[in-house]
């Protein structure tokens, strides 16, 4: 490792303008990467909401709809804007009161299902129709141009609406983002660092990892809105401590090897490497773990954050040590005394009162473990917006005046007979919370011919293979009411056709509600055992991977137990990542210090002093790791008018400090009140002869 330090040290200058000149092809692939808005298009392909997805746009040519109310407008206004969407780019058909007959005719003449699922007082409801999918770059443009067109009286609802104002929402906020973690970050190192200089450096080096691992996810063609907002932010935090322990090693070296600063650097690499590798390790499984969820957000998330890792160790042991070397009298001129002391009093009370925190950390771990299990989540991704934007409010105007939730879709062979769909709907329309079943045979009634139905509402409701029905439901998406409801409608439908499907957007989330609920087992079970593992290769010890995973869970459990005695509700996907994220990303604080008090106990010292110095060296470095973390998350938290990036960036920025206390005060205890067990199962720890005996 040293000839390597060597060889970096000595091209310095072109390692730093290769650094410089990659940031170009960096930059045009973050540009050119796609971002995806639609969380529900991350379910498995192979289930059959989302088979009835891909049904509607081959056959019927869309994957998109919105509904669209006019309020106080007269029906010549209401037509004239209904034709004006219809040459919006990328609507295929808006159906209306005029799709069926002429204006002139009085509304009475409708069938009452039809009449009364499109109008409502004051106001009357268009369905539109786009010819791309829900999340298409071109559908969030024709939702745009409709709105354009449309006034203030006019509301578009629906989850394409939804998703176009995600992302410009994303859009506006992204880039604040990465300001505040910057500044927030810079404020702690120069609080904490010895030169006013050197944060600028760290945040140049991980800046560039950063837009290094942007830049290659053009290689999978598109990442999610979630990934993007957190990538930057999320990589800040996790990486850091890798170019803060360079630079204390550095500065440690310097003071063996005196004037010979390039020597220093070079040993100060070498001993960079072997710790880094050693510590992302345990961080690359925590993400890795996100890879197994079979909601691929997970793997979308997971293999950018692996990436950004491995990025930001590279840049750690070749551009940062670059910089360092290139501006090292500049480092030197603006050096200041250390501000945070070493606290060296705390050491010998924690260890001295390592009986209490011992009984602290189980009281604490029983009742949060209970807490965080029952903490209440929403699947609802309405509910992670701002209430004023243009789609909400369209959505809550729909359930106000129409008290109606999402639209469910089905899809129903056309050889089944038109008895059997009358009587199908018949059953339907029975369920609990479905207002109208609209068809084809809604339409036309049991007495009217097929022939007198416009051209245009039989390409909307029948293709080469199926009949499409719409169900109007009152329930809100997410509900356990409407849960249930699609479970009896799915029955119906089955009965009558069992190839039949039922979709949307609320069938789909009660498919993601399933399957998150089984990914959050999974990736919990992967992350512990792979921890679990990487602990046990690095300590050769079976008792220290359960000592430290157990003290970091307990960290986690108070961290997600939190909102349930505060009665506040988490998204989903905080349930499922924060878990594996805290234990991957700040794990690293206990291998710290055990690893010091490995060192320690091997060389012959008593449990007490072992445990005391391992403590003492360690309390800094840790403190120092945990606040950059909860610098670089808890401002975008506290900014982000999007709750799903908001919630997510507040756990992680709480878990770091509560997993930086839960080290700091509980696991000395662990270490010893196990002693014993410890060396007895640890390849590297001894004990001292008296102590063997008194056990």
């Amino acid at each position: 490792m040293e000839k390597l330090g060597r060889k970096i040290v000595k091209l310095r200058i072109p390692i730093f303008i290769i650094s410089i000149l990659l940031l170009i092809p960096a930059t045009i692939g973050y540009i050119n990467t796609r971002v995806n808005y639609d969380i529900l298009s991350y379910l498995p392909d192979d289930i059959e909401t989302i088979k009835g997805q891909d049904i509607l746009v081959n056959e019927f040519g869309t994957g998109a709809y919105s509904m669209f109310i006019c309020e106080g407008m007269e029906n010549k206004d209401v037509a004239a804007l209904k034709q004006k969407i219809e040459d919006v780019e990328h609507v295929s058909k808006v159906v209306w009161y005029d799709s069926l007959m002429d204006i002139s005719v009085p509304m009475e003449m409708l069938p009452e299902e039809v009449r009364t699922a499109f109008n409502s007082d004051d106001s009357t409801m268009m369905f539109i129709i786009f010819d791309t999918t829900t999340s298409a770059d071109e559908t969030m443009e024709a939702i745009g141009d409709i709105r354009h067109i449309a006034g203030k009286q006019c509301f578009l609802s629906g989850m394409s609406a939804v998703v176009t104002d995600t992302k410009n929402l994303a859009e506006s906020e992204i880039t604040i983002y990465v300001v505040i973690a910057v500044i927030l970050s810079s404020i702690v190192l120069a609080l904490t660092m010895e030169t006013y200089l050197i944060p600028v450096f760290f945040l140049l080096s991980i800046g560039m990892a950063i837009l290094y691992n942007m830049g290659t996810n053009i290689l999978t063609g598109e990442i999610s809105y979630i990934t993007e907002a957190l990538c930057a932010v999320l990589q800040l935090g996790v990486t850091m401590d890798y170019s803060i322990f360079l630079w204390h090693s550095y500065q440690e070296k310097k003071g063996i090897y005196g004037n010979d600063h390039k020597e220093a650097m070079a040993q100060a690499i070498a001993a960079t490497i072997k710790s880094v590798v050693g510590s992302s390790i345990t961080t690359i499984a925590g993400f890795v773990a996100l890879c197994f969820m079979s909601f691929t957000l997970g793997l979308d998330l997971g293999i950018v954050m692996t990436k950004g890792v491995v990025f930001g160790v590279l840049c750690c042991v070749t551009v940062l040590p670059s910089m360092i070397m290139i501006f090292d009298k500049a480092l030197e001129k603006t050096a200041h005394r250390q501000l945070i002391p070493d606290f060296p009093k705390v050491s010998e009370f924690i260890v001295k009162h390592h009986v209490l925190f011992a009984v602290v950390f189980v009281f604490l771990f029983v009742p949060f473990a209970y807490f965080q299990a029952n903490t209440p989540v929403y699947y609802n991704l309405d509910a992670t917006l701002p209430k004023d934007l243009e789609s909400i409010q369209a959505n809550t105007k729909l359930q106000e005046e129409y008290h109606m939730g999402a639209a469910h879709m089905i899809l129903v062979d056309k050889e089944i007979t038109d008895k059997e769909k009358y009587k199908m709907i018949s059953e339907m329309e029975q369920v609990e919370g479905v207002k109208q079943v609209l068809g084809l045979e809604t339409v036309i009634g049991p007495a009217m011919s097929r022939s007198m139905i416009p051209e245009d509402i039989q390409e909307v409701l029948e293709s080469e293979n199926y009949e499409l029905m719409l169900i109007m439901n009152e329930y809100p998406v997410a509900s356990d009411e409407v849960n249930h409801q699609i479970d009896e409608l799915n029955t119906v439908l089955k009965k009558y056709n069992p190839n039949g499907m039922l979709v949307g957007e609320a069938p789909c989330t009660k498919d993601l509600i399933e399957i998150t609920d089984h990914d959050f087992k999974v990736v919990s079970a992967v992350s512990i055992l792979a921890v679990f593992f990487i602990i046990l290769f690095v300590f050769k010890s079976i008792s220290l991977p359960v000592i430290l995973v157990l003290v970091i869970e307990g960290a986690i459990f108070i961290n997600m137990g939190i909102p349930y005695l505060t009665g506040t509700e988490l998204p989903f996907i905080a349930s499922i990542v924060i878990g594996t994220i805290q234990l991957g990303a700040t794990v690293d604080y206990a291998i710290l210090i055990t690893s010091r008090y490995e060192k320690e106990r091997g060389s012959g010292k008593s449990k007490g002093e072992a445990i005391r110095i391992a403590h003492q060296t360690s309390i800094r470095p840790v403190m120092v790791s945990a606040f950059s973390f909860f610098a670089a998350t808890f401002g975008v938290g506290v900014y982000s008018k999007i709750d799903m990036i908001s919630s997510l960036c507040l756990l992680m920025a709480r878990g770091a400090l509560i997993s930086m206390c839960a080290v700091l005060l509980f696991l000395p205890a662990m270490y010893w009140l196990f002693d014993g067990l410890i060396c007895k199962t640890s390849k590297n720890f001894k004990q001292k002869k008296q102590e063997v005996k008194s056990l």
